[in-house]
């Protein structure tokens, strides 16, 4: 059963998402997906996985200088 992960991020601009579409994809592999809704006042991140856990994502964002945080 996959797991929607929602996170609220400083990602705000396509150049910005394409610069990250490579390790998103390494970390959901196969198992998930992924999108952000930049028209959202939080940048939203929803991750769809069986495995992944909201901390592997927010440190892959925060790696690259992004703010992310997991919404409840």
């Amino acid at each position: 059963m996959k797991t929607v992960l929602v996170f609220k991020t400083s990602i705000s601009r396509p150049r910005h998402v394409k610069l990250l579409q490579p390790h998103l994809d390494a970390l959901v592999a196969r198992q998930g997906r992924w999108n952000f809704d930049l028209e959202d006042c939080d940048n939203i991140l929803r991750v769809e996985s069986k495995i992944l856990k909201a901390q592997t994502v927010c440190n892959a964002l925060k790696r690259y200088g992004f703010y992310c945080e997991e919404l409840h």
